[in-house]
């Protein structure tokens, strides 16, 4: 929300971007992105008219008197004092507006109000800040720093009013004895820490130390804190633990290792509340309480926009340029210190060399590139997201997870239905967001009941136990012990009939993961309509279904034995038919991936011919302007080229679009990409001629064999 609306003001070009972020993205996230208790107020021009000014001025402080009646948990009196004052100013900006419409008003005057707006600003995002949803925790043990912005916020209104020359502005006696009162008061005002807030902090370091010593607190103590923080719901308080891991990844991002400690034993105590402290969950709107995958949102997207303009690789440390462009750090330095002064992507002359880390699109990245297991270099060190992930953050963190851990297990074992239900989202939501959770939990006990739940009847606690072992699935220890304890047949049972189709779409992203061990791609094979069910889901999901089934055949495909039962099963037709309909561009390219492995076989390569495969990849490879499509086409069609003979060599031949988009591969593609296409036009080149058969394909040079075996799949 601006407070600017005249031309006469200079807002910098970087300013469209806020930490990365888009304008229209804040916008349309309906919340401020702005970190918290940073003030970026903008300086009116030099040239701005007065009358304006004092519009703004007036625009201010009503917007800072709108804060009147909301809730404020901790500085109530600190806020309420500042917004009395600014009241009693707007009393003086709107007679001054009165009086002088037409007039103009003394230079002293102008810089007088200038400075008073840079202030109001300041302090409409302190109370923006005091009044934000889910940092209310933040800004309790903030509290000395929050009363000294507000104190010298306040005294600089005081020294501003001090400065005015009132004597030479027309208003009435009343007005100007108020400006004075107010200078006053600003002056003497005391804006200490309250005494109920600094004993509350208190009491949370002391729960946070219990922690340490692996000691539960008490629950009176507990809800003491919550009652001071009017944190009265299981969603607020998920809130809270939401806002702190944003602000931990941030602190991660910019290398301050020293505040993540602080904000992570936060985060852990108000996990412990949400999980300990409220029975039930409500649905308020809590991001956390979001049934959709996260992959849900992702796969709108178009991979190939993560890429940087310049190096032509997924981005791993993407910032923006003052012309908006993107570009990964590391290579828009090296254009920069060339000697470069204008955008890559653009031409434009830059205004200035400032790089704004892009964090809402790193983190999309990062996802993206953890749901479709792409690997991404990371150029500045080791990766701190990743990294902070194993580990709890702090000493407190880590115990009250171990303690939330063992709570969740024995509710899962001798809970009640609600009780077991709440356990099993509980253990969803951790297992999502840390490898170190994933291995408490695993390591409490909570595995075998989780898949004892799978047979309920109950369809929201099937779904809520099926994702919390899909999210545990991907940490080794917790593989084990899933198939240990018999796990396989239950998600299989799940993957076949369960209640709803989101648990049946969990259950194929589970045997995914299961299926990333050597073993058990074998005893998953191996089980009776394990792999037809997949095929069926392949067939009935829906686009998220799908894809989890298509990536659990590429896994099982990864064990020879299993390479004849996916043909069997009728995998094919549908593969080549998710070509053509599917609008998803990670669905097209998962299938690309499988029909590549498959086609690698005589059998495989069979299949795929007898549908209308070939010149849809043909199209595709022209057409598509991702390189894991181009690759994985290219990769598919040297088999079938192979495999297939004189025949698919005379179609592929007769092509001109083929062989000049291998051309364009070998010249611009990836170095993979590169020696397929050129690997496959030396196969053409074998087949040339009217005397080739297909029985040729056996009498290709074994050089060609090897590198169709070297150009190794990419990883989906």
């Amino acid at each position: 929300m601006s407070c600017f609306s005249f031309d006469s003001i200079r807002i910098p070009k970087s300013s469209w971007f806020f930490r990365g972020v888009s304008v229209s993205m804040i916008q349309n996230s309906g919340r401020s992105l702005r970190r918290i208790l940073m003030l970026p107020a903008v300086p009116p021009c030099e040239c701005v008219f007065p009358v304006t000014l004092i519009h703004d001025l007036i625009s201010l402080s009503r917007n800072i008197c709108d804060f009147q009646p909301k809730i404020v948990a901790t500085h109530k009196r600190d806020a309420r004092e500042a917004i009395r004052q600014v009241g009693l100013l707007l009393i003086f900006f709107e007679e001054v507006q009165d009086r002088y419409r037409r007039s103009a008003l003394p230079d002293l005057v102008v810089l007088c109000f200038s400075e008073l707006h840079i202030t109001l600003q300041k302090l409409r995002y302190i109370l923006e800040d005091c009044t934000r949803e889910g940092v209310r925790l933040w800004i309790l043990m903030n509290c000395k720093r929050v009363s000294t912005e507000f104190r010298v916020l306040i005294r600089t209104v005081a020294t501003v009013l001090d400065v005015l020359p009132l004597d030479s502005i027309d208003v009435s006696t009343e007005v100007r004895e108020l400006v004075e009162l107010v200078a006053k008061q600003a002056q003497k005002a005391k804006f200490d820490v309250d005494p109920d807030d600094e004993r509350t902090a208190k009491n949370v370091l002391s729960i946070l130390n219990q922690f340490d010593d692996g000691v539960w607190p008490s629950p009176y103590d507990v809800r003491r804190i919550l009652d001071h923080l009017e944190v009265r719901s299981w969603n607020e308080c998920s809130n809270e633990a939401k806002f702190l891991d944003e602000e931990i990844s941030l602190e991660a991002y910019n290398g301050d290792e020293r505040e993540i400690v602080p904000l992570s034993s936060l985060m852990g105590f108000m996990i412990y509340c949400r999980i300990v402290m409220f029975e039930a969950v409500d649905g308020k709107g809590s991001e956390w309480f979001d049934n959709r995958d996260e992959g849900e949102v992702l796969s709108y997207l178009n991979p190939e926009d993560f890429r940087c303009p310049i190096s032509l690789e997924i981005m791993s440390n993407p910032v923006t340029l003052s012309t908006g462009h993107t570009y990964d750090r590391s290579s828009i330095q090296k254009w920069l210190k060339a000697g470069n002064l204008t955008c890559p992507k653009t031409g434009e002359k830059l205004t200035n060399t400032e790089l704004v880390p892009n964090l809402a699109l790193k983190k999309l990245i990062q996802q993206f590139c953890s749901d479709s297991r792409t690997p991404v270099t990371e150029t500045g060190g080791r990766s701190r997201d990743i990294t902070r992930t194993i580990f709890a953050g702090s000493p407190a963190a880590e115990e009250a997870m171990k303690m939330l851990a063992k709570f969740l297990a024995d509710r899962l074992a001798k809970g009640t239905g609600e009780e077991r239900k709440k356990a099993a989202y509980e253990i969803r939501l951790l297992a999502k967001s840390s490898i170190f959770n994933r291995s408490c939990l695993a390591d409490a006990g909570t595995i075998p009941n989780l898949l004892k739940l799978l047979s309920t009847t109950d369809p929201s606690i099937q779904e809520n136990a099926m994702a919390a072992l899909l999210n545990l699935s991907k940490h080794s220890k917790s593989k084990m012990l899933i198939v240990k304890n018999n796990g396989l047949g239950l998600i299989l049972d799940v993957l076949r009939r369960g209640i709803a189709i989101d648990s049946r779409q969990m259950a194929a992203a589970t045997l995914f993961y299961l299926a990333s061990v050597e073993e058990y791609r074998k005893l998953i094979g191996e089980m009776p309509n394990a792999i037809s069910s997949l095929v069926e889901l392949m067939r009935i999901g829906t686009v998220r279904g799908k894809k989890n089934a298509v990536v659990a055949i590429f896994g099982l495909l990864l064990c020879p034995d299993n390479h004849q039962r996916v043909l069997e099963a009728g995998a094919v037709p549908l593969l080549v038919h998710m070509l053509i309909s599917s609008e998803r561009f990670d669905l097209v390219i998962d299938s690309l991936a499988v029909l590549a492995k498959l086609g690698e076989k005589p059998d495989g390569t069979i299949a795929i011919l007898c549908t209308s495969a070939l010149p849809l990849l043909v199209g595709i490879l022209r057409s598509s302007t991702s390189r894991a499509a181009q690759e994985y086409c290219v990769s598919l069609l040297l088999p079938l080229c192979i495999n297939g003979g004189a025949e698919v060599a005379a179609i592929l031949q007769k092509t001109p679009s083929l062989m000049e988009s291998l051309y364009t591969l070998i010249t611009e593609g990836t170095s993979r990409a590169s020696k397929k296409a050129s690997a496959l036009l030396s196969v053409l080149h074998e087949f040339h001629g009217p005397s080739s058969s297909s029985l040729l394909a056996q009498a290709v040079q074994q050089e060609q064999i090897a590198l169709l075996a070297q150009a190794a799949h990419p990883p989906l």
